[in-house]
């Protein structure tokens, strides 16, 4: 095919500004519409029914609509004493410190973990700054040559 009978992928070859026919982005096809309309119609006859099993004394049925109406939380907050973490030397104060706390059942495993990823952030936040200051004084120490 010659060089000006190629054709190229345009971005908005199917908008109505381009003079070509086909669907305005973000439209759906009829048919799906028709289906989420059904979909819900039917999630609130199950609903209705969850409710008034709970309501009847349903323990399961119960669990199942407070789960939807409160969502289980993802973490709590987590209070505990850390020494301050101003040089990479307070890293291992700190991890001896949740590792303590676990083994004393005030954390769990998971929420050890979640406290020992944020030093391991602070370790890396200073670990740059540390290399960002041997960088520069480095380059002070080249310039001054």
């Amino acid at each position: 095919m010659p060089a000006s009978r190629r054709l190229r992928w345009q971005p908005d070859s199917n908008s109505p500004a381009s003079g070509k026919p086909g669907a305005v982005q973000g439209t759906r096809h009829a048919a799906l519409v028709t289906l989420d309309a059904i979909g819900i119609e039917g999630a609130e006859k199950v609903m209705r029914k969850v409710q008034e099993m709970a309501e009847a004394g349903d323990m399961r049925a119960a669990e199942l609509l407070l789960r939807r109406l409160w969502p289980e939380r993802k973490g709590r907050p987590v209070e505990m004493e850390l020494p301050a973490l101003n040089t990479t030397a307070d890293l291992p104060k700190a991890m001896a410190a949740v590792a303590a706390e676990m083994a004393a059942g005030n954390l769990s495993p998971e929420e050890a973990a979640q406290v020992s990823a944020v030093i391991e952030a602070q370790r890396r936040a200073l670990e740059t700054q540390d290399l960002a200051a041997r960088i520069a004084a480095i380059e002070a120490r080249e310039m001054a040559k």
